[in-house]
């Protein structure tokens, strides 16, 4: 596989976009740390290339093209607007060392408030018609779902804030579901620290980074914590039962209809899936057999928020997804400085699709 020929595979997907409709846009390579960190926090630091340049502080090589590309249209957009790009990303791999750490991507972003069904059918269309020679496997999700479900839970909100932050960690999140509903022991350690009248009068000499106040505070929190009810088992059977549906779109509505009869704190993010659902159809997709996952996105798609897709290569469960995107309302509203619009766009790897061509 040579880098020509991946350079020519995305020029030619990044052109079929153009012909669609949309605006090509180049981000630069190098991006302000500052910004990725506020969103992602210090894991970022385990995932991308971050150095130092003595004027502009800590940079990071760009990691993916949608946090730029929201900056650009929050700043100078129109609406609606469609945005297409190639180009290079950086991603450390320390968990998967064979993969490459430097590689292609195409996207297609769509910035659309008049019809969002419409804009996520349209942007799962161009790809699944620029993929369509290659036999990829496909699956939609829907983390808005999820979100609405922890939403609604009978708990406090510093306990939704807590599942909210870890939707993204299913593990971490089971974890905390486990302990709120009394499913799992409080670590000894916790127990021991809050029956101490003064924690801190027991406490080593302060080497880290945190001062006397907020370890405090920390306490504090974990005492307002001990003191919540334990959250009912039925919500928690019924949070089970979303993330465990996987299922073909028709038959995973039904499902998850029947279970907002009992969790009706989802039924509208239910609602807009059966939206997109119809839009999917009026597109020429055939929803019948199109694959809905309620866990999928779940590992590696951070700031999405509602509808979520995935194309991977059949025979190749090593591999990455070839394409993968979905609908980041949320993340507009945070780099909007006041302003928000819902948006929806994806990725190819053209790299991929030139193996998939020279192994046939």
């Amino acid at each position: 596989m040579s880098l020509a020929a991946i350079k020519e595979k995305a020029a030619t997907l990044k052109a079929g976009f153009v012909e669609s409709g949309a605006e090509p846009v180049d981000c630069p390579v190098l991006l302000p740390a500052d910004t990725l960190l506020d969103l992602y926090g210090e894991d970022i630091r385990t995932r991308a290339f971050l150095t130092h340049d003595p004027v502009r502080g800590e940079v990071i090589l760009r990691p993916d093209f949608t946090v730029p590309v929201v900056q650009k249209h929050m700043a100078e957009g129109a609406e609606p607007a469609r945005y297409t790009y190639a180009g290079e990303i950086f991603r450390r791999q320390e968990e998967h060392p064979e993969r490459p750490s430097e590689y292609h991507q195409v996207g297609y972003e769509v910035f659309d408030r008049a019809d969002p069904a419409g804009a996520d059918a349209e942007v799962f269309a161009r790809f699944s018609e620029a993929l369509a020679p290659y036999g990829l496997r496909a699956v939609v999700g829907d983390i808005g779902i999820l979100i609405a479900a922890v939403e609604g839970l009978e708990t406090s909100e510093a306990r939704k804030a807590a599942l909210m932050r870890h939707i993204w960690r299913p593990r971490r999140f089971r974890a905390l579901l486990d302990r709120y509903a009394g499913r799992a022991p409080v670590p000894s350690s916790r127990t021991a620290l809050l029956a101490s009248p003064d924690p801190l009068s027991l406490a080593e000499p302060m080497i880290g980074l945190r001062g006397t106040a907020e370890i405090a505070a920390r306490v504090d929190a974990l005492r307002a914590d001990a003191q919540d009810p334990v959250l009912p088992g039925d919500q928690v059977d019924l949070l089970e039962a979303l993330v465990k549906v996987s299922e073909t779109c028709g038959n995973a509505l039904e499902q998850l209809r029947d279970i907002a009869v009992d969790m009706p704190a989802i039924a509208g993010a239910v609602d807009r899936m059966a939206a997109r659902c119809e839009a999917l159809a009026a597109r020429g997709i055939d929803v019948t057999s199109l694959m809905f996952d309620a866990n999928f996105g779940r590992t590696s798609m951070e700031y999405y928020d509602g509808f979520v897709f995935g194309f991977s290569a059949r025979g190749r469960p090593d591999w990455p997804l070839v394409a993968s995107g979905g609908r980041y309302d949320a993340l507009t509203r945070q780099l909007g400085q006041g302003r928000e619009i819902p948006a929806v766009g994806g990725v190819i790897r053209p790299g991929l699709l030139v193996d998939l061509e020279e192994a046939a």
